[in-house]
This record gives C-alpha cells, sequence and structure tokens, in this order.
C-alpha cells in the first residue's frame, strides 16, 4: 500500500499519517497505466477514506458549479448565448447584491466565462456566488446526483453571512449581446426543497461571532457538502470523461472542456484578462502538491490540473498532476483539518507549520513513487 512506511524524509507527512484522527487527514491517489492504444487505467488506493465524516469543503465546490454552469448555457440552445456575453446580475432583497460591470474583464463587463476564469485562477468567491445564483440549489444537487455524486450538497453562497433561507433565493439575471439587445432575461427564484447535510454536523469546540467567543460546536448543517470520493470524481471526469458512463459526465462541449483544462491549469500570472500580480499571486498559489508555498516558478514540464480549498482549518486539492518530461501522471485528493484550539473563526490554525508542508510532502511522496513505479 502508497501509504505504509514512511520515511523520515517526510516528517509532516509522516506525522499527519501516524495522527490521523487529529488530523481528520483523507487522502485518494489513483495511479495510471496505459493500454497499446494509450488509454488510462486507473488504479484507486485511499487512506482512511470516510465518507460519513464531514469536513468544510471550501472553495472546492466552486470547481463542479463552473463546470454545471457551462452545461447550464448547452441545454438552454438560444442563438447568440454563449458563455462569453454579457451577464448582469441584479438584485432584488436586502441580503443581495448586483453586478452591472467587471473592471478585470477587458470589455469591463462580466461573463461566465470570466467568472469561470477569476474560480479556476485564484478561486474568487464572489465570481463562484454569481454562477450560484445563476444556477440555483435544485439544478446544482440534482445534476450532480445524476452523475452519481452522491455526497455532495451545494447549498450556500461563500463569504457571506446569509441565512439558509437567503441562501434558497436567487437573484434575477439578464444576458445581453454586444448592441445591449437582452438575449434571455431569468426572474428571481427561490428553492422550495431544503438541502441540509444530515447527522447535526458539528466542528470544533467554540467559535468566534460578532466579536466575542461561542463555547460550543459550530454547526454546519446548513453549509457546502463535498465528499473527497465526489471531489475526486470531478476531477476525473473532466480529464478522462470517456472512462464514465454517458449518465456520469458532465454534457459540455469539447471547445469548453479545453476552456476549463486551459484555466484549471494555468497560472494566476499567465492570465491578462483578469491580470493578478505575480508576486502576489505566484506559480504556486493554488497548486499545493510538491510545490507547496515556494514562491519559485513551476518548471515548465508540469502541468497541474486541479482546484483548492482553505477555510474552517481545512485544507484540500484535488488534482491531476503531470510532469510530460518524465511522464509521470497521477491523480491525488486530500483533506487535512488543522486546528490544534479546537476553536473557529480566530485564524489560529496551523496551516504554515502543517498544512501546507503536508501537501508539499505528499505530492513529492507521490511523485518519487510514480518516478521509481514500474508502468505496464
Amino acid at each position: 500500500m502508497p501509504f505504509e512506511n514512511i520515511g523520515d524524509q517526510y516528517p509532516i507527512l509522516k506525522e499527519v499519517l501516524e495522527n490521523q484522527e487529529d488530523y481528520q487527514v483523507q487522502i485518494v491517489y489513483t495511479q495510471i497505466d496505459r493500454d497499446e492504444n494509450l488509454k488510462p487505467i486507473l488504479k484507486n488506493f485511499d487512506f482512511n477514506l470516510n465518507e460519513e465524516k464531514y469536513f468544510y469543503p471550501a472553495s472546492t465546490v466552486k470547481l463542479p458549479v463552473a463546470i454545471l454552469a457551462l452545461e447550464w448555457l448547452n441545454e438552454q440552445n438560444i442563438e447568440g448565448l454563449t458563455a462569453n456575453v454579457i451577464m448582469l446580475t441584479d438584485s432584488i432583497r436586502s441580503s443581495q447584491t448586483h453586478v452591472l460591470s467587471d473592471s478585470s474583464a477587458q470589455n469591463f463587463l462580466p461573463s461566465i466565462a470570466h467568472y469561470i476564469k477569476k474560480i479556476l485562477l485564484v478561486s474568487d468567491n464572489d465570481a463562484y456566488n454569481r454562477l450560484y445564483e445563476l444556477l440555483g440549489q435544485n439544478y446544482i444537487n440534482q445534476k450532480l446526483k445524476k452523475k452519481g455524486l452522491n455526497n455532495t450538497i451545494i447549498n450556500q453562497r461563500l463569504s457571506l453571512a446569509m441565512s439558509p433561507e437567503e441562501n434558497r433565493h436567487f437573484n434575477p439575471i439578464r444576458f445581453l449581446n454586444t448592441e445591449g439587445e437582452t438575449i434571455l432575461e431569468i426572474p428571481a427564484r427561490e428553492t422550495i426543497s431544503i438541502y441540509k447535510n444530515t447527522g447535526n454536523p458539528q466542528l470544533a469546540e467554540a467559535y468566534q461571532s460578532g466579536g466575542e467567543l461561542i463555547s460550543e460546536p459550530m454547526d454546519f448543517t446548513f453549509k457546502n457538502r463535498f465528499s473527497i470520493s465526489d471531489f475526486h470524481g470531478v476531477v476525473q471526469r473532466i480529464i478522462f470523461p470517456e472512462l464514465f458512463a454517458e449518465k456520469e459526465r458532465f454534457h459540455i462541449s469539447d471547445s469548453d472542456r479545453e476552456f476549463i483544462l486551459k484555466y484549471m491549469s494555468m497560472y494566476p500570472g499567465q492570465s491578462d484578462y483578469p491580470a493578478y500580480d505575480s508576486n502576489e499571486f505566484y506559480d504556486s498559489y493554488s497548486k499545493f502538491y510538491k510545490f507547496g508555498t515556494s514562491k519559485e516558478p513551476i518548471p515548465l514540464s508540469f502541468k497541474i490540473y486541479n482546484k483548492t480549498g482553505q477555510a474552517y482549518g481545512h485544507l484540500l486539492d484535488g488534482s491531476y498532476f503531470v510532469d510530460e518530461k518524465e511522464g509521470v501522471e497521477f491523480f491525488v485528493t486530500a483533506v487535512i483539518y488543522v486546528n490544534k484550539n479546537k476553536a473557529l473563526n480566530d485564524n489560529q490554525y496551523e496551516y504554515d507549520e502543517i498544512g501546507f508542508p503536508f501537501f508539499e510532502e505528499l505530492g513529492s511522496y507521490l511523485y518519487k513513487l510514480e518516478l521509481e513505479r514500474k508502468k505496464k
């Protein structure tokens, strides 16, 4: 098994795996062999995998929502309605906000495509929220369930203090062409179904709220859920859709899939619109495996198609990791929880001491394993 007898050259990885309950670590790793026609053959390994154990998925939920936005777009089958047309979001409730412009876009206007770029490049919260408002809870959750992703619930906007009821209300949206003519108008909507986590999931022993310490666990019943297996499966579906049954795939065009792959693997500094300062958004800003928090450029032979998440003491990364020079390719998805004082919202998490080094060492360990592994 890949996760037995970790050597002393990986001290953080070894400590985490030996104290799996403290760090609530879960890992899924997939080896890839190729047959005579280069068709991929996958072999999965996991460590401490538990679909019933709740953890907060943070920004990782943005990946399926971004892909589903393109699936929704294809289903509309409206002439002129593309991912690049203007998307204006209105607001009709006090909890809602509107978006009529976007200074980071080349034309200063928002669109589905531009929101997806910002999600995949730097994990932009507002961009995710706008696609969440476009699709609504019913569409997102029913679509994912039909694809066999049964341990996922997406029921909230991110980085906004909003009640479960308000999260079930979705803004009116208009799509316009370059002449300002309306292509599609979507009214305000509400989800009647209640999408919530069962089992009353609670985390930590205390949490900060409004400057006050609440000495009880935080309730995550109405927060997003995205199991490690489902996360791993979403990455695999976008990389190798042909390995899944038709009903389990994302139904997007080849050009849409290439668009997703382009921005999953792009570094922020390589983007013109939106543009990011490479000093702040360095290559490994959203690439945790192997390269950790190094601000050095990632070598050109590496292509990392992934999505990360960081919140409430959780760090996550789901990746298709490739070194074209050495012929290395593998999937790996993991979550770790670093919250020694067992309090949330106090920003006292061991991200730098344990979290990021864990992903760096796990990536280095698996990369070395793949270099030495005799492939079929």
